[in-house]
């Protein structure tokens, strides 16, 4: 049977495999604040994305969410590449702007749907207490403000 027109079959998308080869590759030589490879967060962020129930899509957008904020793809590549419109979507509701207020940065992720539950695969890695140990007192108290802050306007207060 002749698939619609206008709507791919699932073999027209990226592969989950190589949407994490993309994404390791696009993050590759880049550390943390901790000094670790950043491909670490970016695995953990997709492993807790599926963990809380996400759809491929999701766990998608979880391997690619810093890709553009950190510059390692462009929006151009995320616009052609070959994902689902939902990854594109959460993809760049995830990518924070130059000088962007925090709140419509949150305003946006609550807006687009499927976006909230990566931030929170995020925002728990992020705010993990092993993490944070691990850095500077200083630079700890400032993320773990940071990471509070953006909680309570996800309204995620009480979530790690």
């Amino acid at each position: 049977m002749d698939e619609p027109e206008g709507e791919p079959v699932d073999d027209e998308y990226l592969s989950l495999a190589e949407v994490e080869a993309i994404a390791r590759r696009a993050h590759r030589g880049q550390v943390d604040k901790n000094g670790h490879p950043y491909s670490e967060h970016i695995a953990a962020v997709a492993r807790g994305a599926a963990a809380r129930g996400g759809s491929e899509a999701q766990i998608a957008a979880g391997w690619l969410h810093d890709t553009v904020e950190d510059d390692r793809l462009s929006r151009e590549w995320l616009a052609v590449a070959a994902l689902p419109e939902e990854t594109k979507a959460i993809v760049d509701a995830l990518t924070r702007r130059p000088d962007e207020p925090v709140e419509d940065y949150t305003a946006r992720i609550l807006a687009t749907p499927g976006a909230l539950l990566v931030k929170r695969a995020d925002l728990a890695h992020n705010s993990d207490p092993a993490r944070l140990a691990s850095l500077d007192r200083a630079t700890a108290e400032r993320l773990a403000a940071k990471y509070a802050r953006m909680r309570e306007l996800l309204g995620l207060t009480g979530e790690l």
